[in-house]
């Protein structure tokens, strides 16, 4: 599913839109205990839950496409009688009314998430009539011929409100505060099936988690029965070591700030685009011998990618660059700029020690200080690196 895709499910969130049908509920305690239990027609919900379930449904369907939402396939074995996505499409056609499907759904994710706390699983069955659109992109509602069935499902976790004082109005007094166990956003989740080219595909999920670092890949392998996919952390470390790897001792300044203005500068061309900027091998070597890297580093290219990342995996370049900052980073200093002014620092050898140079203007401020920088120490520049 690419952001758009997404956006239009988010959009059926909300009291004019509801397209849910169903809502099922399992509080569970630290001991992995099942609590309490709900099951019920949605729009049984009073008007104040139904818009805390709203907000709760839109956080797992946000984030950043390739970060916090992640599109995986089903193994086709999976897609057999007895696999993760044939029990999953069971508990879709059930509507969520088969209570043993349900309950062998809340003991799955018992077994295999690991928290250690207090949470509360939410399972929502929902039908989405996909109105048709004319050439222009308007929406026909009239000019439907598609029913979306999905299954959403979020895992949020349940802590205590903090202690503190509050202002009791019947009593007119300052009193201690009562503390109440309180559903937080979405800590996992996932849409089944996934909404892609705005029709139903059953052979994907979408999977969100709200650290985009950290995707529980026993979870992901169990539940889903999907091999987890690289972090968008280790998708950077990745790319990193392939970069270090192929240039080994060339592994210049000026040759990574080029690879990295190029990865910005690929992003910027795409950033209109629903779909986010995905790099094969292929793209990543050409990539490199755009930026002058020599044809002999090459040789072994393909070789460091699929240790580095894996033969069949794309990259995301937002992953592997930072379109806000560039970072230059000793043991004692890190400098951060702007992508779009790297170019002003520069590598220089001075008196036979190497440099980092960055060109000082009029405005320069020390702990929010302006200073004058009219005469500064001046030194003969004796070559590049």
């Amino acid at each position: 599913m690419n952001k758009k895709e997404i956006s239009e499910i988010k959009k059926q969130f909300t009291p004019d839109n509801c397209c849910i049908t169903r809502i099922c509920g399992c509080y569970v305690d630290g001991e992995k205990n099942k609590k309490t239990e709900l099951k019920e027609a949605f729009l049984s919900l009073s008007e104040e839950e139904m818009f805390k379930y709203f907000d709760i449904f839109r956080k797992t369907l946000s984030g950043t496409v390739g970060k916090n939402l992640i599109n995986m396939d089903f193994p086709l074995q999976q897609e057999q009688e007895g696999g993760t996505q044939y029990f999953l499409r069971k508990l879709k056609e059930s509507k969520l009314m088969d209570d043993s499907l349900i309950e062998s759904f809340y003991d799955k994710i018992i077994e295999n998430y690991e928290y250690g706390e207090n949470y509360y699983i939410i399972l929502i069955h929902a039908v989405y009539d996909i109105p048709g659109k004319s050439s222009d992109g308007q929406e026909m509602f009239d000019a439907s011929d598609e029913i979306y069935e999905h299954i959403l499902c979020s895992i949020c976790p349940v802590k205590l409100s903090k202690a503190g004082l509050c202002y009791n109005v019947q009593t007119n007094n300052i009193e201690d505060r009562i503390r109440d166990w309180i559903v937080e956003m979405p800590d996992l989740g996932f849409l089944f099936p996934v909404f892609n080219d705005r029709s139903t595909d059953l052979h994907s999920i979408l999977y969100y988690t709200k650290n985009a670092e950290e995707l529980r890949s026993v979870f992901i392998d169990e539940v889903f029965g999907c091999s987890a996919p690289l972090s968008a952390g280790g998708q950077r470390d990745s790319f990193n070591a392939l970069v270090e790897e192929t240039l080994g001792d060339d592994c210049a300044y000026d040759t990574v700030l080029n690879i990295h203005e190029r990865l910005n500068e690929i992003i910027e061309s795409q950033k209109d685009e629903p779909e986010p900027v995905s790099l094969t091998k292929t793209e990543i070597k050409n990539l490199f011998q755009d930026c002058g890297v020599e044809e002999e580093k090459l040789t072994s290219f393909d070789e460091q990618y699929e240790l580095a990342a894996g033969e069949k995996t794309s990259l995301m370049a937002s992953n592997i660059t930072n379109t806000r900052k560039f970072e230059i980073k000793t043991p004692d200093v890190v400098i951060n700029i702007a992508p779009e002014r790297a170019d002003l620092v520069e590598t220089r050898i001075i008196d036979g020690r190497k440099y980092l140079v960055i060109p000082m203007e009029d405005n320069v401020q020390v702990n929010g200080i302006h200073v004058n920088m009219q005469n500064p120490g001046t030194t003969d520049i004796e070559e590049d690196l």
